[in-house]
């Protein structure tokens, strides 16, 4: 293993740049604990011409949001047959649509809360007003409207009065062009990692997020001390378990590959509610993927090792 070298990319152009250098330089240093070679390389205009003429046994993919997580670099590692840790480009594009994967999910039979998917046209043609009062009519309070795609929560919002949507709405907006309005489910809010092994797909023990404003947004997400967390959750062992077989029928389901972070809400009456997945979760300081890695009993270097061995020897 210490002869393999692998390049961790990271950093991009989306709105998640900073949160996934960190990652990047997190897990670089993971890898290199555990003694492999590793060269961090950001996700630009040099990329193509890195992988041509300095190719790496393994590529591990740290980018967040955009083409880090909706398919477009995996296209071109494919193209190059690049092998890399992470799921492959068809899977990511029907994570990266959060209404497409809780669609599959539902079609399976799992829980996840009632939504809506409005595109800004709609707004703009038949009139927001209109439409918002047939969301509440609909959907009911409180509602989470968040972007359609995208991560960290950026443009999240929960919204308990009808008289704040529309500012919600217009700030969900500048992160995209669609909003996916989606009932809030009050409860216990956990994330689950997934993890591929010799004998399939195994759950991380869940953590349990405890925000101190009541809403993990981008701000309680990477800001220290702004949110508590318990690894493993505190759940009994009953909703212990259903989390974990949650995520894990979420991994399946949506052909997810290597690693992958499923959120959901434990309901007052036991109910696990899927909410979305991540098929590149973040390796900050603040991040769930490295607390439930430590609750295992394992290291993120070991974790990570044994991914880039899986991806090489595709």
């Amino acid at each position: 293993m210490s002869n393999r070298w692998v390049a961790v990319l990271s950093g991009g152009l989306s709105h998640e740049r900073e949160v996934s250098l960190r990652s990047g330089r997190r897990l670089s240093a993971a890898l290199r604990s555990v003694g492999l070679v590793v060269e961090e390389w950001d996700a630009d205009g040099s990329l193509l011409t890195r992988l041509k003429e300095h190719r790496p046994d393994a590529v591990v993919v740290a980018l967040h949001g955009g083409e880090g997580e909706n398919g477009s670099v995996q296209t071109i590692l494919e193209l190059m047959d690049v092998p890399f840790v992470g799921t492959d480009s068809r899977a990511c594009r029907r994570a990266w649509d959060k209404p497409t994967a809780k669609g599959e999910l539902a079609r399976a039979g799992l829980a996840t809360p009632e939504w809506a998917v409005l595109p800004h046209a709609t707004f703009r043609e038949l009139g927001a007003q209109p439409v918002l009062d047939a969301m509440v009519e609909r959907l009911g309070l409180p509602l989470i409207l968040k972007p359609d795609q995208g991560g960290s929560a950026l443009g999240a919002q929960v919204v308990r009065d009808a008289a704040e949507l529309p500012a919600a709405m217009v700030g969900c907006l500048a992160y995209g062009n669609t909003v996916l309005a989606e009932r809030f489910v009050e409860g216990v809010e956990v994330a689950v990692a997934v993890v591929d092994g010799p004998d399939g797909p195994y759950a991380l023990p869940p953590v349990e997020i405890v925000p101190e404003n009541g809403v993990y947004d981008y701000t309680a997400r990477y800001t220290a001390g702004l949110t508590d967390f318990h690894a493993p959750a505190r759940l009994d062992e009953k909703a212990a378990q259903a989390v974990g077989e949650l995520a894990v029928s979420a991994h399946r389901l949506l052909g997810l590959r290597d690693v992958s972070r499923t959120d959901a809400i434990v309901a007052a009456d036991g109910t696990v509610h899927f909410l979305e997945v991540n098929v590149s979760p973040g390796l900050t300081e603040t991040s769930l993927l490295p607390m439930a890695v430590e609750a295992a009993g394992k290291s993120l270097g070991e974790i990570y090792a044994g991914l880039i061995e899986r991806a090489v020897n595709r």
